[in-house]
């Protein structure tokens, strides 16, 4: 493992405390082929420590491990399980700290990001610890009388997840949290450019007592050649992925060899509709959240800006203002509000997204550039009179810019809003209840945050349709994911 960091001080002892290995039941050891993988700060493009590599030889070793421990993890009392996840919760709350610098110095994120996903994702595991005592099935008596109908709920068994860069911990914790309290083991997969947070949080879950093969972890650079043989696998029994929509379906069709159960969080294209009787002030919070939350690194993140001419120069006005007010840099100083991007290709991806609207017609208002001498900054940027055809209207952005066009009636800005392919979210500000309403309804995605900027929360059940994928993560529908129903017939 690396044994020098250009990081001194606090942030080096954050990073030294992590384990480095792979988890397979239990042990942390390093990967089978002796291959090591370098972590980046983002801020900065320096390597600031490496982790293990597995090979297919380790997935093999960690779904193993999973299939050992299900039987007797799946006989855990409900009880026991739930206070391991409230356990967790408690010890990830107190290293909050802690954890935000690490996710920061991996990530890129900005502090105030990395602290605000910290108490999100520790929701997750307390509100599954409340779950988990929870489950239930029915007893009924047949139509005919002649029998009593019973229904069980019992766990799916070894699952698969694949989590992304950008919300390191959370990504993870709204899939551990359901499978734990539902009593399924798992093997986990944390982005090759992010895996300090959730090795972290795997040594966090083994001090508070989850028992060993429960929860493996697998760091690899080839995911492919690792994931595919445990996708195809009959020992597994189920896939959680979240990412882009491309993997998304080169997963679902591998799975299909198994019939997995699947759960698919997919790319996104959210439109952030503001009426011409909306309090525009609010509508501008609104979005400084919906487009800035993660630096605009987020899937629920405001992708398109269809305002009513009406209101259009006053928010253009307003949210050009306020985007072009935020201060970057790195993340883990004090006042920085956006951190770069998490990579060169991410920076460069939005760069040519910008270009391609410029060079179609339109506007540049603030930012339009990357900035900075060294790491992966680009800086807020909000573009005016975008032609339809531009490129960035129809892909995901995941980036500081926010594209304006205007319309001029409810049907044209429904209309626009679902030109999309993908179907994650939705952002409406308007004062008309029953406009409210209708469009709430018209509108072809998972969710819809009205008249609020942020729609992820733990006790709400997250998730698209369409491209977007399909199942829900949290709230009361998400420990369904990780349930499988059994019928008993009883004769009489």
């Amino acid at each position: 493992m690396a044994s020098s960091s250009p990081l001194t001080g606090h942030e080096a002892e954050v990073v030294k405390a992590v384990p480095q290995g792979l988890l397979i039941g239990g042990e942390w050891r390093p990967g089978s082929g002796g291959a090591e993988i370098e972590v980046e700060d983002p801020s900065t493009g320096e390597v600031i420590t490496t982790v293990a590599d597995a090979t297919p030889g380790d997935g093999d070793a960690a779904l193993a491990a999973a299939v050992a421990a299900q039987d007797e993890w799946g006989r855990t009392p409900p009880r026991d399980r739930g206070e391991i996840l409230r356990s967790a919760f408690e010890a990830i709350t107190e290293a909050a700290d802690d954890l935000a610098l690490l996710m920061t110095l991996e990530n890129g994120k900005a502090l105030t990001d990395s602290k605000a996903e910290i108490t999100y994702g520790a929701e997750f595991f307390r509100w599954f610890s409340e779950e988990a005592v929870r489950i239930s099935g029915r007893w009924s008596t047949a139509p005919n009388g002649a029998a009593r109908l019973v229904t069980m709920r019992q766990p799916v068994g070894p699952c698969l997840f694949v989590t992304p860069w950008n919300f390191p911990l959370a990504m993870g914790t709204r899939k551990i949290g359901p499978a734990i309290a539902a009593g399924c083991t798992m093997v986990i997969k944390p982005a090759r450019s992010t895996p300090l947070t959730m090795l972290k949080l795997a040594e966090i879950l083994a001090e508070a007592g989850l028992p060993d093969g429960v929860l493996n972890v697998l760091t690899t650079s080839t995911t492919g050649k690792v994931i595919e043989p445990l996708v195809r696998d009959p020992r597994l029994r189920k896939l959680s992925f979240t990412g882009s929509t491309e993997v998304g379906r080169s997963l679902v069709e591998q799975s299909a060899e198994q019939l997995l159960r699947l759960s698919m969080e997919l790319g996104g294209n959210a439109p952030f509709v503001v009426f011409d009787d909306a309090d525009v002030s609010a509508a501008v919070d609104g979005a400084m959240v919906a487009k800035m939350r993660n630096g605009g690194e987020a899937c629920t993140s405001a992708n398109r800006f269809l305002v009513h001419e009406a209101v259009a120069e006053e928010f253009t006005a307003a949210l050009t203002e306020r985007m072009g007010a935020l201060r970057v840099g790195r993340g883990s100083e004090e006042g920085v509000e956006v951190g770069p991007l998490v990579d060169a290709d991410t920076r460069d991806k939005v760069s040519e997204l910008v270009s391609d609207a410029v060079d179609r017609g339109a506007t540049v208002l603030t930012g339009g550039e990357a900035v900075g001498d060294r790491g992966y900054f680009y800086a807020p940027t909000v573009l005016g009179d975008v032609p339809g055809d531009a490129r960035l209207l129809k892909e995901e952005i995941f980036g500081p810019v926010a594209p304006i066009t205007t319309f001029t009636s409810d049907e044209e800005a429904i209309a626009g809003a679902n030109d999309t392919e993908f179907g994650l979210v939705s952002y409406v500000y308007t004062r008309d209840l029953n406009r409210a309403i209708t469009v709430c309804e018209a509108l072809q995605t998972g969710m819809v945050g009205l008249n609020q900027g942020i729609v992820s929360n733990p006790a709400a059940p997250f998730g698209g349709v369409k491209h977007s994928g399909f199942g829900r993560e949290g709230g009361a529908e998400g420990i369904d994911e990780y349930l499988e129903t059994k019928y008993v017939g009883i004769a009489l």
